[in-house]
């Protein structure tokens, strides 16, 4: 039997202004809604499942491997919107990208304080 992730439901401050921000930012459709949820599709077939979240937001981490262009494209529109990036989660690289496993990987806040990731090779695939 195998098993592959559906979706998973990201509980946000404002469900239409994270969705979005998500969409635009990655590159990808727009959201759409089901039920209570604004889902967004990846490439993979995986939505994230949008929910306003009428407390405080608990930070959680969304990592995305993309290709190396699609990687230019999404780090362009990161620093088009002067978002701040880091190379590391720590916070401790600010405005650096890593190189990784022999790719490139840069992590940003969505709107809700969630971490984001794009990386160009999986973790441990290394060169």
């Amino acid at each position: 039997m195998s098993a592959e992730l559906n979706h998973t439901i990201v509980r946000v401050r404002d469900k239409r202004e994270s969705a979005q921000f998500l969409a635009e930012i990655l590159g990808l459709g727009n959201p759409e809604a089901f039920g209570p949820f604004l889902a967004v599709q990846t490439g993979n077939g995986v939505s994230l499942d949008f929910a306003d979240d009428h407390g405080p937001v608990s930070p959680q981490h969304y990592a995305f491997l993309v290709s190396e262009s699609d990687f230019d494209q999404i780090f362009g529109r990161i620093r088009d919107r002067r978002l701040p990036y880091w190379a590391d989660p720590g916070k401790r690289r600010p405005d650096e990208f890593n190189t990784n496993d022999g790719g490139r990987g840069v992590y940003w806040e969505d709107p809700s304080g969630h971490v984001l990731e794009i990386i160009t090779r999986p973790y441990g695939s290394g060169t």
